[in-house]
């Protein structure tokens, strides 16, 4: 059967605000836990928002100006901690949002961090090497005096990886006069990373599924997954599915997505997704 593009059968649907969305679903929980309304008014917002303006000097020779957030939600429990992302529809409202929701889920797992995150509004896909690292450097640059290991430390997110952390801790060393290798997770293993670390979230998306499928006597064969994103996350996740035996059907990216009811070929999509940028 062919593969069909998902944006060619499925409405567009109007999307909510992140924040509005997130915070309805922390009100709720709040009044459930009967939480100390000074908490609440103080968890409610965040700590700290930094909008910056970013000009990189193109492959073309033009000077092109990006925007660039990073929102710090809170450092009660210790330093602030959240990723950066790289993408056209990254807004405030999704940082701020995404932000907070890094506040819950370190305090959730007893993690000693804060919650925080980052994002500039670019298309990754459209830039070239050399100007992704002038973006994602001058961007640090920006960052500078909120971020550090005992401040704020980020950590690679969508569409973004170990060579984006790179930069951004050779950046912050230069500016620190001495090599600084904890100001960023997700790093290269030669510069101090972890091993594992970029399919840790795919393969914790593996683990729940696997414990869902036992809860309801299921069996992968037998278990249709559709995966929403392709990227360290979500392609990962469908990677580690497929090899596991699930039945991947539906996949997408920023732009569109493919469905098969019969299943996908996810290592040979991926392949494709990583040679075109598309699906198609």
């Amino acid at each position: 059967m062919t593969t069909a593009m998902v944006e060619d059968v499925v409405p567009e649907a109007k999307e909510a605000n992140p924040f509005e969305s997130m915070m309805s679903r922390f009100d709720r929980a709040a009044k459930l836990l009967d939480l100390n309304p000074d908490l609440y008014a103080v968890m409610r917002v965040p700590n700290r928002e930094l909008k910056v303006y970013i000009p990189v000097r193109m492959d073309s020779g033009r000077i092109q100006v990006f925007e660039g957030f990073r929102v710090q939600h809170n450092f009660a429990r210790g330093p602030a901690k959240g990723g950066i992302r790289y993408s056209p529809d990254v807004t405030i409202e999704e940082v701020r949002a995404l932000a907070a929701w890094m506040t819950w889920k370190c305090a959730v797992v007893n993690v000693p961090f804060g919650g925080a995150k980052g994002g500039v509004i670019c298309d990754p896909w459209q830039m070239s090497q050399g100007e992704l690292e002038r973006l994602t450097r001058r961007y640090a640059s920006e960052l500078i005096d909120i971020i550090g290991p005992e401040k704020d430390v980020p950590a690679p997110d969508m569409n973004t990886n170990e060579q984006t952390m790179a930069w951004i801790m050779d950046t912050y060393s230069m500016h620190a006069r001495h090599t600084v290798n904890a100001v960023v997770t997700g790093k290269p293993v030669a510069l101090g990373g972890s091993q594992g670390r970029r399919e840790a979230t795919g393969r914790g998306i593996l683990f729940v599924v696997n414990e869902a499928v036992k809860k309801f006597k299921m069996t992968p064969p037998s278990t249709r997954v559709v995966v929403q994103g392709s990227g360290n996350v979500g392609g990962i996740g469908a990677q580690l599915m497929h090899e596991a035996g699930y039945k991947v059907i539906a996949i997408s990216d920023m732009y569109g997505g493919i469905y098969n009811p019969a299943g996908i070929d996810i290592p040979a999509a991926l392949e494709h997704l990583r040679a075109t940028r598309s699906f198609e």
